[in-house]
């Protein structure tokens, strides 16, 4: 049987046991053991670092024994004093000192793990996701949870200090189209009909704003069932706001002074603000995305009119159909992208839609993929356009303007990593701004939403509505931290006759109006003040704080590419009475 905890109390946690002479209590798990005969050292490991146990020929035997019979990952509870260590680690904080136990007691045993519980972990990840309440012993792992807590509760004292007020609103809600599919909830008493987990709690803080509640605060779970990738789970939680009786810039500047407070006290990192600006047009120009990570250069160039008059047939051909040709500046990248490298790069641009890149690689001389085609002086002045020296590698695509954006934007990034020129201790912060209002969708040849139908147009786009829809930038932006986006925000629509015109250029009738947002309508008709918000990716900005490749990282128990969580084994079947209870019947189909 397990000892009791019976008369001892912890007092100290291993990570905090310093000072010499103290009588300590410390519990923990075994993290390894030094059995050297008459000398057993044990190292006791909890959330906040290690300490280690001493035990010895001046030990109580019995003492001295159970220490013996301890193996890794068993639970203790130790009393003792603190003595001065004989072979001294200056590497961590209590590496000076060790106790000399007198109470050990065994609170639980362990079989052997199926993977070491160490820092450095080679083992498949899905082993490790199998039992991550092991994992999560890690000491890395254990870090990241407790950043992300830290970041939690300066996210909260920071608002409160504001004037915020939290709020919890709905975790089942009615089904409402915000970009991604919902998670349904059957009900058993409305059987037949569903409720949703929230995407975001948009229009419940809008409602609040209505309600009179102007400044709105919630850590919100929210819920999307599409894709996984590295900086995407199925269910997150958003720093989410909304404010009333302001502008954008009032809430941008809330939110920067939001960034400066969490670096600065998380990370004592100084975060200078006002943080920079580019539009969504000059952020796709430049960097070939609306998200991108300014750490770094190779820009995209518009060369379109310094080759207008080459003679090569993909040039023309792109500049004939409306396009352009774009072109990347790697510095320094000639050495390093040999041509079975820059074939990689062709075929990895194929992959996104191009129908591949031209290049000019200059290293003694500049060695140029399509110099047949070229007049004397034009690759001289190609070179000049893209600022490009001895050393360099241009890359140029040529196709529609989406196509040659997209690749580039690609190929930048992948050349920056190559080349190793971004730099991971700086966070650079960026606001995007002027997003488009709406977005052609090819398949259904028609204008979409490129937000929540509840963003307001800018004012001098509202005459594009009906006639020239590309053309309409909405008072939307995100918030963008080293190609990472970290939220979304806007102003929103409360003047209740644009709201109609609104879902009418959406191409919704009447009847769809009233089934979906036939509540929030109605509440504008009683006076809705100015307002607007955001919604702030606490997983991602963990993620990058503590430099995780992946938010599997920063969250406790994560899903994994499929939706699935490999250690409970969820989702599950459900037995046919529960399902009955609901008036569901299942009808599996095949993937």
């Amino acid at each position: 049987m397990a000892d009791s905890m019976k008369g001892l109390k912890r007092t100290h946690y291993c990570g905090d046991v310093t000072e010499v002479g103290q009588e300590v209590v410390v519990g923990g798990f075994v993290d390894r053991i030094r059995n050297k005969g008459g000398v057993i050292f044990i190292v006791l490991r909890d959330r906040t670092g290690i300490v280690q146990l001493l035990f010895n020929d001046k030990s109580d035997p019995e003492i001295f024994e159970k220490a013996s019979s301890c193996r890794g990952e068993y639970v203790l509870m130790a009393k003792g004093k603190v003595v001065e260590r004989e072979s001294k680690n200056y590497k961590i904080k209590t590496g000076l000192v060790e106790i000399f136990v007198d109470d050990l007691r065994i609170l639980a045993k362990a079989q052997t793990p199926p993977f070491e519980i160490v820092s450095d972990s080679n083992v498949n990840e899905e082993l490790r996701l199998k039992y991550r309440y092991l994992d999560l012993r890690r000491e890395p792992l254990q870090k990241n949870i407790m950043m992300r807590h830290e970041i939690a509760k300066v996210t909260r004292e920071y608002f409160y200090e504001n004037g915020f007020l939290e709020i919890e609103t709905p975790m089942m809600m009615k089904s409402t189209p915000e970009g991604a599919r919902d998670y349904l909830v059957p009900s058993r008493v409305h059987q037949g009909k569903f409720y949703a987990l929230p995407q975001s709690p948009q229009i419940y803080k809008q409602l609040l704003m209505i309600s009179g509640y102007d400044r709105y605060i919630q850590l919100a779970r929210c819920f999307r069932d599409e894709d996984l990738r590295a900086d995407r789970q199925p269910e997150f939680t958003q720093i989410d706001l909304e404010m009333s009786f302001v502008d954008s810039e009032d809430i941008q500047e809330c939110v920067e002074g939001f960034v400066q407070r969490v670096f600065k006290e998380v990370m004592g990192v100084e975060i200078p603000t006002p943080l920079p600006r580019l539009t969504f047009a000059d952020a796709m120009n430049r960097y070939g995305t609306d998200k991108p990570d300014t750490r770094f250069g190779f820009e995209i160039h518009d060369i379109s009119e310094t080759i207008k008059n080459v003679d090569f047939v993909v040039f023309q051909n792109a500049l004939n159909e409306g396009g352009s040709v774009r072109a990347i500046n790697v510095k320094d990248g000639a050495g390093t992208y040999t041509r079975k490298e820059i074939d990689k790069l062709i075929e990895h641009a194929k992959g996104i839609g191009a129908k591949g890149l031209a290049y000019i690689r200059w290293a003694d001389e500049p060695n140029c993929s399509f110099k047949k085609f070229l007049k004397d002086g034009e690759l001289e002045t190609i070179c000049n356009a893209v600022g490009a020296e001895k050393g360099d590698l241009i890359l140029i695509c040529a196709d529609k303007n989406k196509t040659v954006l997209s690749t580039l934007g690609a190929i930048r990034l992948i050349c920056g990593k190559r080349l190793n020129v971004i730099p991971d201790d700086k966070y650079n912060f960026l606001w995007i701004t002027e997003m488009p209002f709406f977005e052609y969708d090819d398949e259904n040849n028609t204008w979409v939403a490129a937000h929540h139908p509840f963003t307001i147009p800018m004012e001098e786009c509202l005459e594009y509505l009906d006639t020239d829809p590309a053309n309409v930038r909405a008072k939307a932006w995100d918030l963008v931290l080293n190609g990472t986006e970290l939220s979304s925000g806007s102003m929103r629509i409360t003047d209740f006759e644009l709201q109609q015109k609104m879902f009418e250029a959406l191409g919704m009738t009447e009847d769809e109006i009233q089934a979906k947002f036939g509540f929030l309508v109605d509440a504008y008709r009683y006076g809705a003040p100015p307002h607007g918000g955001m919604g702030i990716g606490l997983d991602r900005l963990a993620m990058i704080m503590c430099k995780a490749d992946s938010l599997r990282d920063v969250t406790a128990f994560p899903k994994v590419q499929n939706a699935s969580e490999l250690m409970s084994e969820c989702p599950s079947v459900v037995d046919d009475e529960s399902l009955s209870v609901l008036g569901i019947k299942v009808d599996v189909k095949e993937n």
